[in-house]
Order: structure tokens, then sequence, then C-alpha cells
């Protein structure tokens, strides 16, 4: 089938935010002044997807200074609780060791003072008055060692530095009596959810929240400051723990959902032929509004791997925000990243600090094309990890101590204090709004039962469960609490209990009726539908003259800037030459086409990696940078002054999970444009194993959340040693549901290609986003193909009409000549027709495999109809015969297409001494070349 769209012509379609003055109370006057920017990008001038921000520095007013210098010795001992008070707060809700907190800092005589001393209470914010220093003390001890307290004190800048104590000094944030009754009703509905699973589902892993179900209070008080602030979009990510109460107690999720699931039932239609997943791996979109505001959250979907979702929740908020274009995106600069969309990301307390690709995913929080506005992150400090008691699970005090590491503050809260929890939410969500930064609240709670319900934790923590087993739960306290200041009576509280569980009941009775709902394929993605079970051919060419105009531009820099002067020689000028004689476009020249095309159809093209700018190699240059100023030019956001799309280039931190879990969130919602990361060299990748398992090989069978993110993982022995060499092909293959057996289809769960030619690539980047689906799509992407003479491609090959060729077969031999036929993928071609050449050989024909999944049966099936003299087929590869294709293809080609395949490889066996041999000295390629063609096949 030969179907899809040609794009003819190109001409055809074709202040900063000032700071607002600090707090309610305006008691200190601040000063302004610009100064140079901690995040500029090179000359501080912006590029699409980065808006460099000049940093705004305060000072203290004159009046406070003095204030302070006079009462010296008290502002120390103000500044020491400010400081040290979280050492002794009350913020444990299960203090079994009951340690005494005796902070020698914050002793009085260490600043001088006695309790009848007078000193200036005035040092806090909002009160006034000498006061003898007991009451100073008083009123600090209020503040910061309670049931909440705060880390504050290592902030970069004054102006947060001084926003905090401000904010919660004589601040007591009143909950309102009905809002209090509302509390209660939201945890009394958890704790009946809990004890309705427990009785229904008793063998069942649910991961509850008891012990935990103020973190209900925490969202509900989330959602009225969502609708107030004009936020749009909330995107959320989260583990189990308690998951399933939010699902069915604040998002809208029926309980019949989440039953029919426990029973043993998909939770998609059938027609999704769906893998399916666990109920607490499942996701939900709500409007929840409040006050007559309306906000979408989404919670994503989450993998067992604690923590992978984290990243992903940020991308997924960046897709959105470059949608909205705000911030980075906002064409005139009149926005801030976060304006209308919030990250929350919900952590475990072991897996929190446990986890590397949380130290990654705080790295990108502020870096360029990674920042959306500020994260709020909640720890759910239940205090053992598994079985992992806490002071064995780190090596620092708290579980939130890496937000230290980004210059973050950091809210601790008892969770027994449903009001304290209001309070923590408020304050955690104001500083980011004002920042724009990620801000931590530590709540500190406990699990009533083990890692699940039918785990027993008295194994290895009797101490601490003897005490979570005869303390009451945080619903019960809080009743009696109400019932005290006479807002309920117990009758009251009863009847909530009661009716949640009839309704409980109703909605368990009609599981049987249950038919699960569509929910995928809608909103940015209704024109996008299930790949299909066929074998597909897409019209990816374009008009040639557009081509043109896209490579010129693509080297283009304006007037007065500076490119290097080796560029200058070799880059530009010899892509303008190739443009000209328009026969020998090389790789890059190829991907500048793709990119550029797909820009001018106004589709945004978003490149992600470590050193993807210039190219790991030296070979891309997307990015200019002027040798003078450090501007940075990016020439193909220049190519028409109608182009809608625009080329967003991130050169990446050196991580490789989060920053793919971060591309991987921006595909999930991004269906119209090209997401790509590119691994540094191909086997880097394997740092992010987690994410290619739980999500790029399995996303879309489990959930049915189709992803089109490419990944480029430049591959080849070119005797860089094997850390460099192999992008390790052989286990996204081995993830593939491609059959042995049966014919493949586009449906397979991921597509992986080896390309040989700078058209084929072309072709393979346009397809993933002309097609009506998307698949991932693994690239084994060349080294020494970048430059090598005859990997080159005439424009004939880019032209409306042509398309990405599975199989590319050969067209020296002569058919009726060929006794054998060589199957080979990607660069070693070129070894093998050298070879082939040198030697005269004419009995030989070299057949290309282009597409490895889906296995091109019937492409292949074709090219070999064509030798009917040709008795022997032989595999060729330059990888060891326990990596590469080889185990893939043999037993594919021999059950489908009904020939015996032989494997000619690099070496024999799999001897670690002879590969190092090899790949040192460059014979692996030859050999393997020459045992193909001679049939000398390595046992």
């Amino acid at each position: 089938m030969l179907s899809g769209k040609i794009f003819e012509s190109a001409c055809d379609r074709v202040n900063m935010i000032g700071l607002s003055k600090v707090g309610v109370r305006q008691l200190t006057k601040w000063k302004e002044y610009r100064t140079f920017a901690r995040l500029k990008y090179h000359s501080g001038v912006g590029v699409f997807g980065h808006r460099p921000r000049d940093a705004v520095e305060t000072d203290v007013a004159e009046d406070v200074l003095v204030r302070r210098y006079e009462n010296c010795r008290a502002q120390q001992l103000v500044n020491a609780y400010r400081t040290y008070g979280h050492l002794k707060a009350s913020i444990d809700n299960v203090d079994y060791k009951n340690d005494k907190r005796n902070v020698k800092e914050l002793q009085l005589a260490r600043y001088g003072l006695t309790a009848e001393d007078r000193v200036d209470l005035g040092l806090l914010y909002g009160y006034d008055g000498k006061q003898p220093a007991q009451n100073l003390v008083h009123q600090l001890e209020q503040t910061y060692c309670g049931p909440i307290s705060y880390e504050f004190s290592y902030l970069e800048t004054a102006e947060e530095r001084e926003w905090f104590p401000q904010r919660v000094e004589g601040c007591s944030d009143p909950v309102e009596s009905d809002r209090r009754v509302e509390i209660l009703k939201e945890l009394l509905h958890s704790q009946a959810w809990d004890n309705f699973l427990s009785v229904k589902y008793p063998t069942v892993k649910r991961y509850c929240g008891e012990g935990a179900e103020t973190l209900l209070t925490f969202f509900s008080t989330l959602f009225g400051l969502t609708t107030s602030e004009g936020l749009q979009q909330v995107v959320l990510g989260m583990a189990h723990r308690g998951k399933l109460n939010l699902l069915s107690g604040l998002l809208k999720c029926p309980p019949v959902k989440i039953f029919h699931k426990f029973s043993g039932m998909p939770e998609f239609p059938l027609e999704a032929n769906a893998a399916c997943d666990i109920s607490t791996h499942l996701s939900a979109s709500a409007d929840i509004t409040v006050n007559g505001k309306t906000v979408r959250f989404s919670l994503l979907n989450n993998p067992s791997h604690l923590e992978a979702a984290n990243p992903v929740s940020m991308g997924k908020t960046r897709s959105k925000q470059l949608q909205l274009k705000e911030g980075d995106y906002s064409p005139d600069g009149s926005s801030r990243m976060g304006d209308k969309v919030l990250n929350v990301q919900i952590h475990g307390d072991a897996a929190f600090t446990g986890q590397g690709i949380n130290q990654e995913t705080l790295m990108l929080s502020q870096a360029p094309h990674f920042d959306v506005g500020g994260s709020l992150h909640v720890v759910v400090n239940n205090q053992v990890g598994f079985t992992l008691p806490a002071q064995r699970g780190r090596s620092c005090r708290y579980v939130t101590d890496l937000a230290k590491a980004i210059s973050v503050p950091v809210i601790h809260v008892n969770g027994d204090h449903p009001e304290l929890v209001v309070k923590a939410t408020n304050i955690a969500f104001e500083y980011q709004r004002r920042f724009r930064k990620d801000v931590f609240i530590d709540y500190n709670c406990y699990r009533r039962w083990g890692h699940n319900e039918l785990d027993d934790p008295t194994f290895t923590n009797p101490l601490l469960y003897k005490v979570i087993h005869n303390r009451k739960s945080i619903p019960d306290l809080y009743a009696e609490r109400l019932i005290a200041a006479g807002l309920l009576t117990e009758h009251d509280v009863n009847t909530i209990s009661k009716k949640y569980t009839e309704y409980l009941q109703r909605q368990f009775e009609s599981v049987s009726s249950y038919r699960p709902e569509v929910t995928y394929y809608q909103e940015q993605w209704a024109g996008m539908k299930a790949a299909p079970t066929a074998v597909e051919t897409w019209d990816t060419g374009v008009n040639t003259e557009l081509l043109r105009q896209v490579g010129i531009a693509s080297v283009s820099a304006p007037p007065g800037f500076n490119v290097h002067s080796h560029l200058a020689k070799t880059h530009v000028k010899n892509r303008l030459n190739k443009l000209s004689n328009g026969r020998e476009l090389d790789w890059a020249t190829a991907e500048a086409l793709a990119f550029g095309s797909l820009l001018m159809e106004g589709r945004h093209v978003r490149l992600s990696g470590e050193d993807v700018g210039r190219g790991t190699f030296s070979h891309r240059h997307v990015m200019l940078v002027d040798q003078e100023t450090e501007k940075i030019h990016i020439p193909l956001n220049y190519i028409h002054e109608d182009q809608k799309g625009y080329l967003e280039v991130v050169n990446s931190i050196l991580s490789e999970e989060a920053v793919l879990g971060f591309e991987y969130g921006m595909a999930y919602d991004s269906p119209d444009n090209l997401c790509i990361w590119e691994a540094q060299f191909g086997d880097f990748y394997n740092g992010a194993q987690i994410i290619v398992d739980t999500y790029i090989a399995s996303g879309e069978a489990k959930w049915v959340r189709s992803n089109g993110l490419v990944m480029l993982l430049p591959h080849g022995y070119d005797g860089a040693a094997s850390e460099h060499s192999s992008c390790r092909m052989e286990r996204f293959l081995q993830l593939t549901d491609s059959r042995e057996a049966a014919p493949d289809s586009e449906a397979v769960c991921m597509h992986v290609a080896n390309p040989t030619t700078p058209a084929q690539y072309f072709h393979l980047l346009r397809r993933q986003v002309v097609r009506n689906y998307r698949k991932p799509l693994v690239v084994v992407s060349p080294k020494l193909l970048l430059r090598l003479a005859d990997a080159v491609s005439p424009m004939s090959e880019f032209a409306p009409g042509t398309h990405f060729k599975p199989v590319i077969g050969d067209n020296l031999a002569e058919p009726l000549k060929v006794k054998r036929v060589i199957l080979v993928s990607g660069k070693h071609y070129y070894e093998l027709n050298k070879e082939r050449v040198r030697g005269k050989i004419e009995d030989v024909a070299i057949v290309r495999v282009e597409a490895l999944s889906p296995f091109p049966l019937y492409a292949l099936q074709k090219e070999l109809n064509r030798y009917t003299n040709a008795r022997k087929f032989i595999w060729s590869q330059e990888e060891h015969r326990n990596m590469g294709a080889w185990t893939f293809v043999k037993p594919r080609f021999e059950n489908l297409l009904g020939r015996k395949l032989t494997y000619a490889g690099s070496c024999r066996g799999t001897d670690t001494r002879s590969r190092r041999s090899d790949i040192a000295s460059g014979r692996s390629r030859t050999r393997a070349s020459r045992a193909a063609l001679q049939h000398k096949i390595t046992p």
C-alpha cells in the first residue's frame, strides 16, 4: 500500500516578569537590582525552548539590618531556630524510640542570654516590642519545633531566605470549620475504602493508604489552590502507595472500575487487545472544579520500578507547556514556565533516597530545556522501605536531603495533624508559584501493614509495629478532635463511614455489569489509531526544491555571525556543494532535510541528548556558536518567515535514565511532533534500561498509550573498544513482540532499523510522524558512515513518491549468476561490498536488511525470489555471534522463508580475548567479510 502525504512547497503555507513585593504584611522594603543570570545559556541570548532569565537579587532594608545588628545576640538565637529548629521538631508520629532532642544550638546560654533578658520580639516577622527572651523562645519553639518545621537557611538567594520566615512566623493558617469537616470526611472515606477492600479482597495486594490518609488532605488542598491561581493542567507522577485511595476518593475514578480489576478483569475494552497491568498502576484524568474554576488533573501510569514515573511526568508537563506556548515557548516572553501547568511528584521514602533516577531528575529541574517552572514534591515518609528501617535506608538524616543539592526548601510535617498538612501545602504552593523552583514536603506518616497487606512487618521491625498496632488511626484521632470541638457528634462520624461503605457496596454489586470505557486515542491523540495488523508503506518524499531551500538554510547564519573557521571551510561549504550537484548527500544533510521539511509542515522537532547540537562525532552542527560572543544560532529555525515548526536542540546533562524518561514523557503527550533522544554512544543507553523495559517496550501493551519516541544509538566496531562499539541491538530485538513463526505487522511493540543510506534515515524520521499511528523507533545509527564516501544518497531518493525500504536488494549482481546470497544489516554491507569488488566475485548477492522489527518477510521474499539459482543463504555481521541480529533473524528466516541460514561472523565463538584483539586491530570486519564471501562459516 502506498499512501501518505507529499509536501509540495513551503511558500504555499508557508519584559521580564518583575518580582512582586514579598508577603502580605510588607514588613520589609525590598531593593531590586539586576544581576547576571545564574542560568545564562552561553551568551545569555535565548533559543527556541529556552529563555534565559535575569536573576533579580534583593537586599534587606537598612532599618531591618540595623535592628538585627543592635540585637545581634538575640538575632543569632533566631537564626539558630530557623536553621536547627527542625532537629527538635515533633514531626515523627511513630517516635517509638522516643529519642531526646536536645539541640545545643538552641540553648540561650550559647548566645549570652538568660530567660529574663529583654529582647526585641520584632526580630520575628509579625511581632514587635521588647519582651523577655523566654517569650521569644516560646514563639520560636511554636514555629519551628512543633509538628511542622522547615529547612531553608541554605537557600541561595537572600529573597528566598527572607521570604520563608516572613511566611511562617506569626502565621497560624487557620482552617475554617466547614473545611475541617470536609477534611474529616475525606479521611473517613479513605479509611472506609481500605476496610472495605480488606473484607472483599483479603488476598489482593492493595498498597493501601492506612497510616497516610492525610495525603488526601494535601491533594484536596492543592485542588483549591490550583483553581484559584489560574492553572489549567496539573500533571501528577506517583508510585503505588495510597494511589487507589486517591483514584477512588478524589480523582473521580469509579470504585467499580477498581473492583472490576481486582476481580481479574481487564481495565480496557477487549478490542483494545491490551495486556493490561495491576490496579495500582492505573492512570486517571479528572476535571476538578472548585469555586466555579476547573483544572485538569492527569495522573500517569507508573511501573513497579519506583520513581521511574518522575521524569516522565516532567516531560509530559513540558509538552503541555509547549502546546500552551508558555514560558520558554512564549513568542513574546510574556509568561513564565508553570503559569498554566504544574508538575507534582509523590515519592516513597526509601525509593527517593535509594534510586539514582531522583538525583538525575532533580538535576534537570533548572536545566535549560528541561525546566518546568518548579515541581511540587511530597515524600510519603512511612519510615520503612519494604523491611528496611529508616536508619539503614540512607546516609543522611532526612529522606528529603537530596533537595539541598538543588537549593530548594523542605517542609517537614507530622501526618497526624491534617490542618498542618493544609498549612504545609499552602506554603509549598506559594513558594513554587513565587520562585518557580522545586519545593519538598516531608510527609511523616506510617504504614499500617507491611509492604503490602499480605506481608508481616513484625518479622523485621517488631518494636516499630508494636507502636503502630497499638495506636489509633489518623482518621479516628481527627474525629475525636472535631467531636471535642463540637463540630460533629460520634453519630455523625459513624454515619459518614456507614454511607460511604454502602456506596462502595453498590459499586461492588455492579461489577458483573461494568464495561470498561475507552480512555485512549482522545484529545490530542484523536487523530491517531492503533498500528494496523498489516504491513504498510508510506510516501515520505518531499518536493526537492523545498529540500534545497531547507538545505541551504541549514548552514546559513545572520550577518555578522562569526562561524567557526573550520566549519565554514568544511561543513558549510561541503553541504552547499552537495546540494548544488544533488548527487552525494551525506548523513547529516539528510537529517537536516528531514528536520527542516517537518518544521515547514508545522511540526516541532525536539532533539535531545548529550552533545547533540554538535553531535558526538562532530558531524551534525545544527547549533552554531558565534566564536566572538558565544551566541547560539539554530539555522533550521530560520528557513522561512512563515514557518510554524521549530527545532529545539537540547544538549542534556550527563544522564540517560532521567533524560530518556523525560523525552518519553514529551512524546507521550506530543503525537504531532518528532521527539528524538540520541545516546552519546549506543551502549550508553543501558543506563536507562528501566525506561526502555517499563515504558518504551511495554507501555502500549500495558496501558494502550502509544508513543513515537525515536532513539538514535550510534553503533559500530570502529576500533573504540567494546564499550563504545555496540548499542546492544540484540536486547531491543529480544524486547519486541515479533513472532518467529508468523508474519509481523506494523503492530509490533517497537520498530528497530539499521539503515545504510542517508535517504533511508531521512524516510525513517519523516515516517515517524507522517503515519497515523505511533510506535517507538530504535535506529541503530552509524559512526563510520557519517563520512564514508560510499554512504551517500542522490536527491532523487528524497523526492515525492519515495519511501523507506525495509530491504535493499543487490543492483550489482546478475540474479541468474548468484549462487550465494549474503544477508547483512547496517554498515557491514560496505565492507562486504568492498571485499566483493576487490575479489571480483560475481556469484554472490548482498541483500541489506534495513528493518529488523517488524521482520520484513514480504520484502525479503520478493528479493530472494530473484535468485533462482542460489543454494546458500548466509547471515554476515561484524558483531559477535551472541550479539547483533543473528539470533533474531535466523529463526524467522528459516521458519517463514523455508531456507536454511548459516552464520559468518567476526570471530570464533565468544572468547573475550580474541574479541578484544579483533576490535583493537580492526580485523573483525575484514574477517567477517571474507568468511561470508568465501563461505568460511564460523562454527
